[in-house]
């Protein structure tokens, strides 16, 4: 059988922020060989216009994963899609809120990201969503997410296992942060909105919460 690679994310659109633009430049400063997530620009190539990494970095649609990215076969795909549509039929709305610059590295330790965590507003609920994936994972002899996740958008990476950098720079984002934003009310609110199953470049809607 032919193996695609399948995600699932809660889909969180927002739209670029000044204030996000500002940190993002901090970061590259801190950190030269950042890139972006998903585009592969160096961060430090894009601080030089400020549309461009607007429009490039905080442009796109970020996500929370509520699984692993794994390979299956393609006969699977109709199942898992079926099984999930049902597991989150009865969805409500939520806040989430982004309020903690953590570090994170893959797997295989090939690349380190710089990220957005959620510590408190919304934890609880995505934590369950993740525990329902990982209910469909396991009938289809799937691995299953972290044993204690921690949902976060990713917003800039970089080759290798760069952790120590990476610890050093969010303590100073956390202080540039602070120093620009006098109520320090500095954190990333949205609301929960929608599931989506991606599938190789197909994406396939699991639960769309309405207006």
């Amino acid at each position: 059988m032919t193996c695609v690679t399948i995600s699932y994310a809660v889909v969180i659109p927002f739209n670029a922020r000044k204030q996000l633009t500002l940190v993002m430049r901090r970061a590259a400063s801190l950190v030269p060989d950042l890139y972006a997530v998903d585009a592969d620009y160096a961060l430090s190539e894009l601080c030089k216009d400020e549309q461009k990494l607007e429009k490039v970095l905080l442009g796109r649609e970020f996500h929370v994963s509520l699984g692993r990215t794994v390979g299956i076969q393609v006969h699977q795909i109709d199942s898992l899609v079926a099984m999930l549509r049902q597991k989150f039929q009865s969805q409500q709305r939520y806040w989430m809120e982004f309020n903690k610059w953590e570090h994170f590295v893959n797997d295989d330790s090939t690349r380190s990201f710089l990220s957005l965590e959620v510590t408190r507003t919304g934890l609880p609920e995505i934590s369950k969503q993740i525990h329902m994936v990982d209910e469909v994972y396991r009938l289809h002899g799937l691995p299953e997410f972290y044993k204690n996740p921690r949902p976060h958008i990713s917003l800039a990476w970089a080759l290798g296992d760069v952790s120590s950098k990476l610890k050093q720079a969010t303590k100073e984002i956390e202080k540039f942060e602070n120093s620009i934003n006098s109520s320090k009310n500095c954190n990333l609110r949205c609301n929960f909105s929608c599931i989506v199953c991606k599938v190789g470049k197909k994406v396939y809607d699991i639960c769309k919460i309405g207006d």
